[in-house]
């Protein structure tokens, strides 16, 4: 047999089993590596090469040594799970480098990073100044994580004490011009809604890309025509607008009126709009 033959045989069989031996391995040997998910991937990659390649050599040798090294790697995994001293000795411990707004120097020796692959990866991170940072860690797979001190934190929602939305994920109810009826029934609505929504959207089935419900329940879309300006949905923006001036009609009631009974009626009814706009303003703003 040829030997080009041999090759193209060679090379689909081993594409096959390393594919299945990555399926088995997971996830991680296409992402971040440790040490020894590193050495073994090379290592498994350059014995598939040198089969494929070398016409001369044993097919079968080169697929059990694959497997082999899979089955190492599988119980390696398995072990890392199970004991903290050997996950240590595998993949190793994360290292501090930055404490209290100071570069530690001896960890970073250790870890064998300079003071610019340091500050390379604090500007990853848009930190630019190192006195700004409480702590940062050099993980074991090679990424830093960084805690900024407490004041030069952006501030949350919750640091000035306001009432935030939960959210949830938003559910694709068209793509490609097609109705995804699984996802709009997990978002609680009908084909019916939908179609009232694109029309007040004024944009056609056929021509929307995509298309999401957000968890206030409302649709937003991105169209193939990329000129055409969709506007945004306005519901919540309107219904806030309208409590705030029936807010305000109640209060100026309560002025104009010169009936005890009425002025007492609208202060209280303008009080519980007060409330509403006050429980609800979290979903409604924005």
């Amino acid at each position: 047999m040829p030997g080009w033959v041999f090759i193209i045989t060679r090379s689909i069989i081993f594409l096959l089993l390393l594919f299945l031996t990555t399926k088995l391995l997971g996830k991680k040997q296409i992402s971040e590596l440790s040490f020894f998910e590193y050495v073994a991937g090379i290592t498994i990659g350059s014995i598939a090469g040198e089969v494929v390649t070398g016409l001369e050599s044993n097919a079968y040798h080169g697929a059990l040594a694959i497997i082999v090294f899979g089955l190492i790697t599988f119980l390696s995994d398995f072990l890392s799970l199970k004991s903290k001293k050997f996950r240590d000795v595998m993949e190793g411990r994360g290292a501090i480098v930055i404490k209290d707004g100071r570069v530690l120097e001896e960890n970073l020796k250790k870890e064998k990073y300079t003071i610019d692959e340091l500050s390379a990866l604090l500007r990853q991170k848009d930190i630019f100044r190192i006195a700004d940072v409480e702590f940062a860690v050099l993980e074991p797979r090679g990424n830093l994580s960084a805690l900024l001190k407490k004041e030069n934190r952006p501030l949350t929602p919750k640091d000035l004490n306001m009432k935030t939305a939960n959210e949830k994920e938003p559910q694709t109810v068209i793509m490609d011009g097609k109705i995804l009826d699984e996802a709009l029934r997990s978002s609680g609505k009908s084909r019916n809604w939908l179609n009232t929504e694109l029309e007040k959207l004024g944009v056609t089935l056929d021509n929307v890309f995509i298309g999401q419900v957000d968890t206030y329940g409302e649709l937003t879309v991105d169209i193939y025509d990329d000129k055409i300006q969709v506007p945004s949905p306005q519901q919540r923006p309107l219904l806030m607008a309208m409590l705030k001036k029936t807010h305000a009609d109640l209060e100026l009631f309560s002025l104009a009126t010169d009936c005890t009974e009425s002025r007492e009626m609208f202060k209280k009814n303008a009080v519980i709009v007060q409330n509403a706009i006050e429980k609800l303003a979290p979903y409604l703003n924005g």
